[in-house]
C-alpha cells in the first residue's frame, strides 16, 4: 500500500466525495479543499474517522497550499443546472483562477494533475457520437456559457501548464453521471425524475422526450477516473455510457423501478439545451481499458435507498 498524498478540490461534492473513497481504498493520504459552496459536509461523514483523510475549508479561487502532495484532483465546480445558474460568477472563477491555483501546487510539487472537465464542452454536437477530437458547438453567451467556456478554458490551462512548464497532467470529460450522493434539487435529469416520482409528482419532461442522454452509473465514472489517473494519456479522455436513452425512456424506466403512479408533464425545452449526448469511448476501451458495466435499470435500483432516504429527510423538514 503506497503512503502517497493527493489533495481533491471539491471533494465535499457528489463525484468528487465517492474519488475520496475510492483513493482512500487504494491507500492514499487524502486532503479535502472544499468551500461548501454546492458541495455538503454530509458527503464526506463516512470518512470522520479515517486518519488517512483530512478536510480543508477553503475557496480555491485563492491561492491555497495543503503541503506536498503527489497528486491534484482538480474536482471544483458546480456542476448542475440549478448550481450554475445560480453561482454562475463563481462558476467562472473557480473554472479559471481554481484551475490556475490547482496546477500551481501540482508545479510546486511535482504532482501529477487530473481535472474534471465535461461533455458540455461539446455543446449542442453536431458530431454523433462525440469523440475527444470534435471541438463542439458551443454558445458562448448563453445561459450555459458561465459553466460550458469554464470548463473549456480549464482544459486550456490544463494544457498550457502541460507544454509550458511540463506538469504531468490528464483530462476527464464526464457525461451524465448519477448515483448517491446527488443534491435532491439538482436539476439533472436522473434526481429530478426520482425525486418527482418518490413523491407522486409529475415526471417534467422538456420538449418532446425524444433529446438523448446517455447515464453511468458512479462507481463505473469514479473507475474510469482512477484509471485515466494512472494513465501516459494528457489528452481529453471520454468517461461516460455510450448506451442511449431519450428523455422519455428514462422518465419509463424511474416510474418502473419506483412503481411510482405519476404521470408525465411536458414543458418547453430550455435554451441551447443539447438534443443528443452520447459520447464516444473508444480511447477509453483502448487506453485504459474500461468501459461500463452498469446498466440504467440496475444503476437506478442501485440508487433508489438514497433517494427515498433524501426525500424522507426533507419532508419532514419541511
Amino acid at each position: 500500500m503506497t503512503s502517497k498524498r493527493a489533495v481533491v478540490t471539491g471533494g465535499a461534492g457528489f463525484l468528487g466525495s465517492h474519488l475520496c473513497d475510492a483513493l482512500l481504498a487504494e491507500g492514499w493520504n487524502v486532503v479535502v479543499v472544499d468551500n461548501l459552496l454546492t458541495g455538503r459536509a454530509a458527503n464526506l461523514a463516512q470518512l470522520t474517522h479515517e486518519p488517512r483523510f483530512e478536510f480543508v475549508e477553503k475557496d480555491i479561487c485563492q491561492p491555497f497550499d495543503v503541503g506536498k502532495v503527489d497528486y491534484v484532483f482538480h474536482f471544483a465546480s458546480p456542476a448542475s443546472p440549478v448550481d450554475y445558474t445560480i453561482h454562475g460568477i463563481a462558476t467562472l472563477k473557480v473554472g479559471s483562477l481554481g484551475t490556475f491555483h490547482a496546477l500551481d501546487v501540482a508545479h510546486k510539487y511535482g504532482a501529477k494533475y487530473l481535472v474534471s472537465s465535461t461533455s458540455e464542452c461539446y455543446g449542442d454536437p453536431l458530431e454523433h457520437p462525440q469523440k475527444e477530437t470534435y471541438w463542439g458547438n458551443v454558445n458562448s453567451i448563453g445561459p450555459r456559457s458561465v459553466y460550458d467556456e469554464a470548463k473549456r478554458f480549464t482544459e486550456a490551462v490544463t494544457m498550457a501548464y502541460h507544454r509550458y512548464h511540463n506538469v504531468d497532467t490528464r483530462i476527464v470529460r464526464i457525461f451524465n453521471t448519477y448515483g448517491s450522493r446527488m443534491q435532491l434539487n439538482d436539476g439533472r435529469v436522473v434526481p429530478n425524475f426520482l425525486k418527482q416520482a418518490l413523491r407522486g409528482e409529475p415526471l417534467t419532461v422538456y420538449g418532446d422526450g425524444q433529446q438523448t442522454r446517455s447515464f453511468c452509473y458512479v462507481s463505473d465514472e469514479i473507475d474510469g477516473f482512477v484509471r485515466l489517473s494512472k494513465s501516459e494519456q494528457h489528452l481529453p479522455v471520454n468517461i461516460g455510457n455510450p448506451k442511449e436513452f431519450t428523455i422519455l425512456e428514462c422518465a419509463q424506466m424511474v416510474l418502473h423501478v419506483t412503481g411510482s403512479k405519476s404521470q408525465i408533464r411536458y414543458e418547453p425545452l430550455p435554451q441551447d439545451d443539447p438534443k443528443q449526448r452520447c459520447p464516444d469511448i473508444t480511447k477509453a476501451r483502448q487506453e485504459l481499458e474500461w468501459e461500463p458495466k452498469i446498466d440504467l435499470e440496475t444503476g437506478l435500483r442501485l440508487s433508489l435507498d438514497y433517494f427515498k432516504k433524501a426525500v424522507a429527510e426533507e419532508a419532514t423538514v419541511k
